[in-house]
């Protein structure tokens, strides 16, 4: 019977199954470690595909001016930060909307130089 149900159906009943198992065995503290070790992984992988995505390509950094290379790295730096400062605080309200912000006019300031450096004339 389980086999022949709607995909969507058995979907939500293993997630109720599994919030019901939560509720009876007061699991709530082991729910959020797990919940933080994954914000932890999820970070820490992020960080290891920039720097492979940076070891790929840091022959052609290493030939841009030092302004540019000074603004890339700046606007790199200045995401982690933001991110790492938004994982530790969860803001909410203006200070979530200057999270993206910075995060936003730093990416943009990143490519611009990509950008910049790559175009040829």
């Amino acid at each position: 019977m389980f086999s022949r149900m709607n995909p969507t159906l058995r979907g939500f009943l293993i997630i109720a199954l599994i919030a019901l198992v939560v509720i009876v065995l007061n699991l709530y503290v082991a729910l959020a470690s797990l919940f933080v070790i994954a914000q932890i992984a999820f970070f820490l992988a992020i960080a290891f595909f920039v720097y492979l995505l940076w070891r790929e390509r840091r022959d052609d950094i290493s030939v841009w001016p030092t302004r540019a290379r000074a603004a890339f790295y700046g606007g790199a730096l200045l995401i982690v930060v933001a991110i790492g400062a938004f994982i530790l605080d969860r803001p909410r309200g203006l200070p979530a909307l200057a999270f993206v912000l910075v995060v936003g006019i730093s990416a943009f300031a990143m490519w611009r130089v990509w950008r910049d450096q790559h175009t040829y004339g």
